[in-house]
Parts: C-alpha cells; structure tokens; sequence
C-alpha cells in the first residue's frame, strides 16, 4: 500500500530551486503560459480548467493572455499586444497525474514558493513524469473489470477470475502497444479483441455461465469515459466545434471496441449470448395481431358457451368478432376488445377485484350476495349453518353460475320479445 501512494506523493510534493525572482519577458512569459495550458489540454483536463489555470498562470508572470482551445491546436493570446503563439495540442490521452502535477506548478507560482524563471522547467519535468508502472496499471484495470462484474451481478468465482485475467492480459498487451505505436486507436481495438476470444473459449469450454459479462466488462473499462464527459461539457459551455471532436473521437473509440469484441467472438467460432435474449424480447415486445385475435376469439367463444358472460358483453364480442373476421382490425379496437373482456370476466367473477379494506379476491363473495359480511359468511361455513334466507351455503352456486342463469334469462327474454315483435308485424 506504501508503494502504491509513491506516486501521490511524488506529484504533490515538489520542490525546485528557486534561483531569484525577477520580471519575464512578454515572449517568455507568453511561452510558458503556452506550455501549461498544452500540458493541461493534452493529458485529459476538461477546457474550462485550462483555460482558467493558463489565464491565472499569466497573471502570476504579469501578462494577461486569453485561450483559444481547438481540436489540433491552441491559440494564446495576449492582450493588448500583438503577441500570440499557436501550439499544436491534441486531447487524445488522459494521464492524471501530469495534469496534478502541471495544477501543483501553477499553484507554487501563483503563490510566491516558485521562481517564473524556474516555472518553464518545473513545467518541462511535470510533462516529462512517467506514467503508472504496469503491474499497477494491470492490478487496476483487473480491478475495475472485476468490480463491474459484481455490480451487473456476476458472484461466480470462475467468472470473476476469467474477467480479470482477461482485464489484465488486455492492459499488457496495451501498456506494450504503447511502446511501438502512438496511435490510440490500436490499442482498445487489440485489448477488446482479446477480451471477445476469452470469452469464446470460456463459452466454447463451458467455463462460465456469465459469458457474456466475462466478455463485456473488460471492454467496458476500455470505454473513454473522461473524453465522453469533456465532449459533454464542451457542448454546456457552447463551444460547439470541440464539442462535437471529443465526442467523434470517443465515439470512435467505442466503435473500436465494440468491433474488437465482435470480431474475437467470431475468430473462436462462438456466438453472444445476448443475441438470442434480443431475439426472444422482440418476439415479445412486438404481438403478433393474428395469434392475439385467434385466442380473443377462442376465450370469448368458450365464455359464451359456458354462459359466463353477460349478454351485452357476448353481444359485442361477437361484433368485434366479425369486424375482426371482416379484415377491420386496428390497435384501438384490439384494446377495446380487451376492455371488455376484462368487464366480461369481472362480471363472471372470473377477474381480481380489489376491494378497499380487504385483500384482491376473484369475483365476488357468497355472503355479500347474501347480505351479510364476511365473517359471518365464514363462520357459518365452518359450522354448516345456513344463511337468513334459508338456503345452505355448501349448496350456494359460485358467482358465475349465478351471473350465467341471469344472463340466460335476458337473453330467453328478449328473444322471446324479439319473436313476439316478429309475429305483431306479421
């Protein structure tokens, strides 16, 4: 743990030789205000912090300079002088320990404990400071890899371990491609790939159910989370143009790893996991009409043949049914042909009810019918004793048979009345 914080306190704990103070030229001053500000921009602090660090940097030295960030270069400026430097400056790492130790330079002059002529080279050396050591770099990109494991909720012991050595074989191969190349786009595109072929041979080997996270979360702590979000701000802050770069630039970077994942799957001849999972939820987010209107029909031709439904609802259930026989399908009548076969199963006591002072239950409660409460109700069931109206309870219809005989009474009813109407106008 001692060796871990050595870096912390390398970066925070500088001390130069301060040979003598005395006033800068506009030229030197101007060039080492350029300097921070480049520092700052190419090693992943966002544009506003730099642009104010560089405007209190040249304060300090006795100028006022004014920042122009683009992608590719950096404008400084001076005020009220026909100065001005453009240095080439493109964000496309993220060391935070250099941007520690540029902000620990800037402070130490802005306060007086540094020299403006030891401020170049204090700067030079800050720039010049090496990156993590790569077992550290390894320990916590495996780290990371595993953690995100635990949130998506990977508990597995051999999942877990296949996620962090594929996280850690990932981040050598990068920290050795960072030695050859300096392009940044290579290296998530190799350490995705990598991820991908752990993956498929945990798949092919049945290693581990988690295929899918042991593939993902390695790639996932390749994401360039700190350009996404300085993309972002950019955007608040309307500077449009290096807005819309930082935000090309991780988006290609994404694109990468997402192809590197993708093409390692395919190198070992396995499949994702998540593609049938898809598959299967847009099967069951898009309904098919045809197989939904088949079982309306089915449902509500066996509710009318039992009598569970009342007449008006088996009436228009049967116009709904031809208009849907007649090629007259659309979502609104579909949705009101489930309104009312929930009223027609509420009316056969067949649906959940939710009452105010007791629990859901189906339909609708004997005693109720019979007048009195529900307690009452199940005492007497329990003692056998008959209702007030001397019927016994454990000879009591259910509700849907009840609701059936009333319904088939309206319905001898009023054929009967139809008939009668028939023969009057004979």
């Amino acid at each position: 743990m001692h060796r871990l914080l050595d870096r912390a306190t390398q970066l925070t704990n500088f001390k130069w030789e301060t040979p003598g103070f005395g006033p800068l030229t506009y030229e030197a001053a101007l060039k080492t205000t350029a300097l921070a500000a480049t520092l700052l921009f190419a090693h992943g602090q966002t544009t506003e912090r730099t642009v104010t660090a560089a405007e209190r940097l040249g304060r300090a030295l006795g100028v006022t300079v004014k920042v122009l960030p683009y992608w590719g270069e950096l404008i400084v400026e001076l005020d009220g002088a026909p100065l001005s430097q453009i240095v080439p400056a493109k964000p496309l790492g993220v060391d935070m320990g250099r941007v520690l130790a540029v902000t620990v330079v800037i402070d130490q002059v802005c306060h007086g404990t540094l020299s403006a002529e030891a401020a170049q080279s204090a700067l030079e050396s800050a720039g010049r400071l090496p990156p993590a050591s790569t077992p550290r770099f390894t320990l916590f990109a495996a780290i990371g890899a595993v953690s995100l494991g635990v949130i998506f909720g990977t508990l597995d012991a051999t999942s877990l371990l296949l996620i962090a050595a594929s996280a850690a074989i990932s981040a050598l191969v990068r920290r050795w491609l960072s030695g050859f190349s300096n392009n940044p786009l290579i290296q998530p595109l190799c350490a995705a790939f990598i991820a991908g072929v752990v993956a498929a041979a945990a798949n092919r080997f049945q290693l581990s159910d988690a295929t899918t996270l042991v593939g993902f979360c390695p790639c996932m702590v390749l994401v360039p989370g700190p350009h996404i979000l300085n993309g972002g701000i950019d955007l608040a802050r309307t500077r449009i143009a290096l807005g819309i770069a930082r935000l090309a630039y991780a988006g290609v970077i994404v694109l990468l790893i997402c192809a590197g994942g993708l093409f390692g799957f395919t190198a070992v001849g396995a499949n994702l996991a998540i593609a049938g999972l898809l598959n299967a939820v847009a099967s069951v987010g898009v309904p098919d009409r045809d197989r939904h209107a088949r079982a309306c029909r089915t449902l509500g031709a066996d509710l009318r043949r039992r009598g569970e439904c009342s007449n008006r609802g088996a009436r228009r259930m049967h116009a709904r049914q031809r208009s849907r026989d007649a090629g007259r399908r659309s979502p609104a009548s579909a949705l009101r042909s489930c309104r009312l076969l929930r009223r027609c199963l509420i009316d056969a006591g067949l649906f959940p009810v939710q009452c105010r002072d007791r629990p859901c239950r189906i339909g609708l409660d004997r005693a109720e019918r019979a007048g009195g409460s529900a307690d009452e109700y199940r005492h007497e069931r329990r003692h056998g004793i008959s209702d007030h109206h001397g019927h016994d309870l454990r000879a009591d219809p259910p509700a849907h048979a009840v609701r059936a005989r009333i319904a088939l009474a309206s319905m001898k009813k009023q054929h009967a009345h139809s008939m009668h109407r028939t023969a009057v106008q004979d």
